[in-house]
């Protein structure tokens, strides 16, 4: 366990006395939230990207801890545990070499090498690789038997003796940990992803097509186009392999320079010795029957893991930027969930996100009942003075964008219409959340219901939502879906602590990411607010059944309660410190509601005046930040993009044009960019800045508004060009805005606005078939 805390101290460069500790803070339950924000003194002031990385490293280096003690028994109960092989074992700090010094010792299914041995030809194959001068014609004719009882063990002519030898040595070189280490590294280094097109899949893989004759170096591919190889090979149209440059075309006498590597390795050379030419053999069947697949294996798996964990990663950050997107704030919101035969459904919820009133309206194609529809919203909103109009982005939505303008203006109404993202919504709607907090509605109605909220409030209401059906990840279902449940759950745990939870009006989903709070915890809470109304104080939090001292510590710094008793509890100072704003009070003699907001006399304040021996001073010094502004969100003020007026679908797309527009989703290529249009365009990464730009993150994510011209437009194929340098004028490079040369992720780009066109019906899933366009749709918006 200490060389596992050293060694992450390592990697993250810092103290292994900080690694010790948060470790044993993990052990005990601690969630990294709480660690990173109210355990500063005992880690050293670790923050939560370098607490995730340790909590990730830790679980990889104990797996390997558990192989590690499980190989050494099954060798040691072999008896064949030596002391140079015990410290190879213990030395061992990768999965894989830890499987290649096991190789030849694990048990396995009985192979003709080793029926070579019980058949009496060790000697033989010994004595040939260490005396190659020998005959092996001549020294096999001692070892001939045809009469041993069992037939397997026979060795009936010179072939069969020397074949036996043979398959003795492969076995021997294919079991060599150092050799395969070398031949591995030699791989990634000089090798190349291939793929090609399977016979007569021509027309049913033609959504493959960028990959039918397809090489790039194993160490350069990106995550999204390795997803996208192995997904042609699991549909049965590419066949993948790993190899060389120089293989294509070259000779089949040319030997490959892996077999040289082994002939090395093994001392091995051709000198014209009798034995030279048949261990050449060897040395060529080793590569070619033995290795050359037992590699390509483990480098494919290599390569998917590489690419799934950057996908997984794409996922997150993307999540992460949805999550603490800017809320529009507490004022009383309709919600539109846009149609067009089956009408608008419309949801009236109060500042907290109280359903008060809900109907449905056709002012959309085919019935157009215009005036009527007016009528309709402005009577909703002077009757619950609304503030805010929210619009889902799927069918119908510019439509009833437009319907909305007009109504604001014809009534003169205050209220403020906003575009949002409905990704995700349908899943909530056909929730058993969804069904139990509103058991008498459709689930269209509850649909917009969850749109007026996600304006109102987009961490409290995607919560509801398992992660992966929001939509803002790349090949979200090829890649490991434990790994990606784990990253992602995460990710909502960092985001909803880093905000708070307000206590009296936080749901259970919501509740049930804060930091020591279970989903029974969290639903035991919301049934005690119903049962004995608000709560007053975060003390009362510990008669809440099953809420121990535990599960309050962790939760009770993430809980807000405004126009509580104490005005503490609308802040982030944990309980626990409250004593530490008592002693500040005390000393300026000043009352505690009076230190709160007033920043003159808080920089003024020395931290370390008020640290002891419990409470240091990095806490002191955020108790004094927190005073200033206290509960303060950290999420950015809001803004929505403007959409051009008249410009409702990509017909209406010309090229220069500049328009506002949403950034959806951001992948390794490029950005989305959402611009009203029901289709979004592609900013590709060449396009994204004047600069060069190695990662689209660095410079977008997802949620943010941004200016883009429009470069090309494809009608037919459902394809938006953009840039971002709006300098850039159409003509000037490839279609939009990429490159000429870059026209893979172009293509992928047009097969994702392909399917964006063909958008599924409200409550449906979509198409499942994967192709690139399939998986770009699904990983980019999964509107309905």
């Amino acid at each position: 366990m200490l060389d596992i805390n050293v060694r992450i101290a390592e990697e993250l460069n810092v103290r292994p006395q900080q690694v010790t500790a948060a470790v044993s803070l993990l052990d005990e339950g601690a969630t990294v939230p709480f660690i990173s924000r109210y355990r500063k003194e005992v880690t050293g002031a670790l923050d939560d990207t370098q607490l995730r990385t340790l909590e990730d490293r830790l679980r990889y280096l104990r797996e390997l801890e558990e192989r590690r003690a499980t190989i050494l028994k099954s060798i040691d109960e072999q008896d064949k545990l030596t002391p140079e092989l015990a410290q190879q074992i213990s030395a061992a700090d990768t999965k894989n070499r830890l499987e290649d010094l096991y190789l030849p010792y694990k048990p396995k299914r009985r192979t003709k090498g080793q029926i070579a041995i019980e058949a009496g030809l060790l000697p033989l194959a010994d004595a040939l690789i260490g005396n190659p001068s020998l005959d092996p014609s001549v020294e096999a004719q001692a070892y001939l038997n045809t009469e041993h009882e069992d037939a397997s063990l026979q060795v009936k002519d010179i072939k069969a003796a020397l074949d036996g030898a043979k398959f003795i040595l492969m076995e021997r070189f294919a079991e060599d940990a150092e050799l395969l280490g070398k031949l591995r590294g030699f791989l990634k280094r000089d090798g190349q992803v291939k793929s090609k097109l399977l016979d007569g899949k021509e027309e049913e893989g033609a959504k493959f097509r960028d990959y039918f004759e397809y090489a790039e170096d194993w160490s350069n591919v990106p995550s999204h186009r390795a997803l996208a190889i192995f997904r042609g090979r699991n549909e049965g149209v590419l066949a993948i392999s790993v190899g060389l440059a120089e293989e294509d075309g070259a000779s089949p006498a040319v030997g490959h320079p892996c077999e040289a590597m082994i002939a090395r390795h093994v001392d091995i050379t051709d000198e014209g010795r009798p034995a030279d030419k048949w261990l050449g053999e060897v040395v060529r069947w080793t590569w070619r029957i033995k290795l050359l697949t037992a590699l390509e294996t483990d480098l494919m798996g290599e390569l998917r893991e590489k690419a799934e964990e950057e996908a997984i990663k794409v996922f997150s950050r993307n999540l992460k930027d949805l999550l603490l997107a800017a809320p529009a704030g507490q004022k009383a919101t309709i919600g539109l969930d846009p149609g067009l035969r089956t009408g608008v459904k419309v949801a009236v919820v109060d500042a907290t996100g109280k359903l008060l009133d809900y109907t449905t309206i056709f002012p959309t194609p085919p019935q157009n009942r215009l005036q009527e529809s007016a009528a309709v919203i402005a009577a909703l909103c002077n009757k619950h003075n609304v503030g805010l109009i929210a619009i889902g982005n799927g069918t119908a939505s510019r439509e009833t964008d437009k319907f909305v303008g007009e109504t604001l203006k014809q009534y003169k109404l205050s209220a403020q219409k906003v575009v949002v993202n409905e990704a995700g919504a349908s899943i909530y709607s056909a929730s058993e959340f969804a069904a139990r907090e509103f058991p008498d509605l459709d689930v269209t109605i509850r649909g917009a219901i969850s749109i007026a909220r996600r304006l109102q409030d987009p961490l409290a209401e995607l919560v509801k939502i398992e992660p992966k059906s929001i939509g803002v990840g790349q090949y979200q279902h090829d890649v490991s879906q434990t790994q990606l449940a784990r990253s992602l759950d995460a990710v909502v745990e960092d985001c909803v602590n880093g905000v708070g939870a307000e206590l009296n009006s936080a749901s259970a989903p919501l509740l049930a990411k804060v930091s020591g709070l279970s989903a029974s915890i969290a639903s035991n809470i919301v049934n005690y607010r119903d049962q004995n109304g608000a709560f007053k104080s975060r003390k009362q939090l510990m008669d809440v059944p099953r809420l121990g001292p535990k599960a309050f510590e962790q939760a009770a710094g993430f809980l807000r309660i405004n126009n509580g008793e104490n005005p503490l509890d609308k802040s982030g100072v944990h309980p626990e410190s409250y004593v530490v704003v008592k002693r500040i009070a005390e000393k300026s003699g000043r009352e505690i509601n009076g230190l709160i907001g007033d920043s003159a006399f808080l920089r003024r304040l020395n931290p370390s005046d008020y640290t002891d021996e419990k409470i240091g001073l990095p806490t002191v010094t955020d108790i004094i930040a927190e005073l200033e502004k206290p509960g303060r969100d950290p999420r950015p003020e809001f803004r929505t993009a403007r959409f051009e007026e008249g410009v409702e679908g990509i017909k209406d797309l010309r090229p220069a044009m500049v328009l506002e527009g949403t950034v959806t989703n951001v992948t390794n290529f490029g950005a989305f960019v959402d611009i009203g249009v029901h289709q979004d365009g592609l900013v590709h990464i060449s396009a994204l800045s004047e600069k060069f730009v190695k990662d689209p993150h660095e410079v977008v994510k997802a949620g943010d508004i941004v200016k883009v011209k429009v470069m090309e437009v494809d009608v037919a194929r459902k394809r938006i060009g953009l840039t971002m340098r709006l300098s850039d004028e159409p003509g000037e490079q490839g279609s939009g805005g990429v490159k000429k040369g870059d026209q893979r992720e172009n293509r992928q780009a047009q097969r994702y606005n392909k399917q964006q066109g063909n958008r599924p019906q409200k409550g449906g899933q979509g198409n499942s078939q994967g192709s690139m366009g399939d998986l770009l749709m699904a990983a980019m918006k999964n509107k309905k």
